[in-house]
């Protein structure tokens, strides 16, 4: 199947080919074609375009930030997030702004199909079923592609986005099969090329859980979870939400629960030594809960909606490996799954990943100028780490045919940028999850301001339109008048609104009553001077540390130092500094794992 799509396609010859279909794949051909070049996309089934595999969620505590900024550059996630969704949540919404994240549940099929129709209505893009099996190069740069059906397809830069299809492999107890996904084969040749290229790969691994059938699950024996009232959409350009949403709910394991996997532990791939790939630290499969915190035999559960018209739920937080007729019995003594009938069965899946080391900033590999790589296959986990990949090396593709300078994110700039930045300078050992304590600049890389911060880097690499940047620019101008206005406006006794804001007990609508002209400021405008205004000292304070940080770098750590016992370290960097046992400061923060607020905290201990 050949599916050209898009204005001006006949006898189009490709400049840049996509290699996936998923999120990483569709955010790159997107940008790729936003920036006017002729694109393909290459994918093995057209019609698992943006399928979601896990998880029918987008967003999460790190993850809605990059939402927000894919939308920011004017990618495709959050808007497709907007329109498919099912359930909204601003998830730590009573902590500090810089925490704060929203995460839907969203209807996969929906989803897909809206994504799909965006695709084939893209101008420069089309979209081609079959499968990639090698990078043909010359000259020591990218020249094109190899194909299961269709010989060479030329091309001047290729980004590859396999997810975890590269040379995969599904377990689910005792037994192993070639696939990509369930029902689905794996990516052959790939790897195979990549390593001929002398690309160093290694072996990831993930997993996914059982799906179950609401019509069978006793929903009154567990913690209904409603949607905000008033949700936040990820886009800019959603200007209302028109979702009618759905409940979700929770529920806990139990002693039987563990007991039930802990006798049968030995079938477990994860423990036959079937499975040689690293497992995500943030996301374990039950197994390895049980095996590793056997104190712990109650783990929260979420029963959540995979559609509108389907009555297929995700059973979140039970991803599982075990043979079916061990899953059945430990779901079922989950309280309100007595009674469940599995429509998916849990599964691990093994696949190859690029030392993301081998890439620079733009996600281009050091040794094939031209070669491009971007999602699961650079080490990450998650949609929203993948999207924003696509997105980064879908541009600078499209830039590098151009021959026009690359785009790139730095630390202080975006969550993409710290990303990039951890993945190609840090690297990982095992699939990396984004969170906000992985940047020291959290205060200021908000899910609030993304657009603030974005859209003008967008619109100068020519992924965002001018409409977009005018609407934009006049909340900026919003913003600007506003705060002139509460700097001006005085309180009885000569105190300005604004110092009279940066109290902890006064809030917006507090200082807003003294002042009808920011009562009248948009909701956006509003929050963005709420929140500038609150945690300025925050924000200044916070600048002074990473400062301090950054002379700090060379001190040295106690090599007896009881990383353990070090309270506020996180499990991770604490069994990671005990592991390396770090010199000193610059070396423990090069340690993957061990982010900025880790760092802050050592130098903390140490005086």
């Amino acid at each position: 199947m050949n599916r050209e799509n898009g204005k001006g396609r006949r006898g189009m010859r490709e400049k840049v080919v996509v290699i996936g279909g998923g999120h990483a794949g569709c955010e790159a051909a997107l940008a790729s074609a936003r920036l006017g070049v002729d694109t393909l996309l290459v994918s093995m089934d057209v019609d698992k375009i943006c399928h979601i595999s896990c998880n029918p969620a987008i967003g999460g505590i790190g993850k809605g930030q990059l939402v927000r900024e894919i939308d920011a550059l004017g990618g495709a996630m959050g808007l497709a997030a907007d329109a498919n969704a099912l359930h909204f949540r601003m998830l730590n919404s009573a902590k500090g702004p810089a925490v704060r994240s929203t995460r839907a549940q969203i209807d996969r099929w929906s989803y897909q199909r809206w994504m799909r129709s965006l695709l084939e209505n893209q101008p420069h893009l089309a979209i081609r079923q079959d499968q990639a099996t090698g990078i043909e190069t010359g000259n020591g740069r990218v020249t094109g592609i190899r194909t299961f059906l269709g010989g060479v397809i030329p091309c001047r830069a290729v980004v590859i986005c396999s997810g975890t299809f590269a040379r995969a492999k599904l377990h689910m107890g005792l037994r192993e099969w070639p696939g990509g996904r369930a029902g689905e084969l794996p990516s052959s040749g790939i790897s195979e090329s990549l390593a001929a290229l002398g690309i160093p790969m290694f072996r990831l691994r993930t997993g996914t859980c059982p799906r179950l059938d609401a019509r069978t699950l006793d929903f009154s024996r567990m913690q209904r979870e409603e949607g905000d009232a008033a949700p936040q959409p990820f886009s800019f350009l959603t200007e209302q939400l028109d979702c009618r949403q759905l409940p979700c709910y929770a529920t806990w394991t139990n002693e039987a629960t563990f007991q039930t996997v802990y006798d049968n532990l030995r079938f477990a791939p994860l423990f036959t030594g079937a499975i040689s790939g690293v497992s995500p630290r943030y996301c374990p499969n039950f197994e390895t809960k049980v095996a590793r915190f056997p104190e712990k035999r109650r783990h929260h559960l979420f029963v959540e909606p995979e559609g509108r018209n389907s009555t297929e739920t995700y059973l979140n937080g039970l991803y599982m490996s075990l043979p079916p007729d061990i899953q059945e019995k430990a779901i079922r003594t989950v309280p309100g799954l007595e009674k469940a009938r599995v429509i998916r069965y849990g599964y691990a899946v093994e696949y190859d990943a690029v030392r993301p080391t081998e890439l620079r900033d733009t996600l281009e590999t050091k040794r094939i100028p031209g070669l491009f790589t971007a999602g699961q296959i650079n080490g990450t986990s998650g949609y929203e780490e993948a999207g924003g990949q696509g997105l980064i090396a879908g541009a600078n593709a499209a830039l590098a045919v151009l021959e026009q300078p690359p785009f790139r994110l730095g630390r202080d700039q975006a969550y993409i940028g710290v990303m990039i930045d951890d993945l190609t300078v840090r690297g990982t050992e095992e699939p990396y999850r984004l969170f906000t304590s992985r940047s020291e600049y959290r205060l200021l890389l908000r899910h609030d301001n993304a657009d603030l911060r974005l859209t003008r880097f967008g619109f100068k690499t020519g992924l965002v339109g001018r409409d977009r940047l005018d609407r934009v620019e006049a909340l900026e101008r919003e913003i600007e008048t506003g705060g002139e206005r509460l700097e001006n406006a005085r309180l009885p006794g000569g105190e300005s609104l604004s110092q009279n804001l940066r109290r902890p007990e006064t809030a917006w609508t507090d200082a807003a009553k003294h002042c009808p002209e920011l009562a009248a400021l948009s909701p956006r405008a509003a929050e963005q001077l709420a929140i500038g205004t609150k945690y300025e000292g925050y924000v200044v304070r916070h600048l002074r540390q990473i400062a301090q940080l950054d002379r700090n770098r060379r001190l040295r750590l106690p090599s007896g130092l009881d990383y353990a016992s070090m309270r506020g370290l996180s499990r991770e960097a604490a069994e990671k500094l005990s592991r390396f046992r770090p010199e000193n400061l610059d070396q423990a923060m090069r340690i993957p794992g061990v982010t900025p607020a880790d760092a802050a905290l050592l130098l903390v201990r140490l005086g």
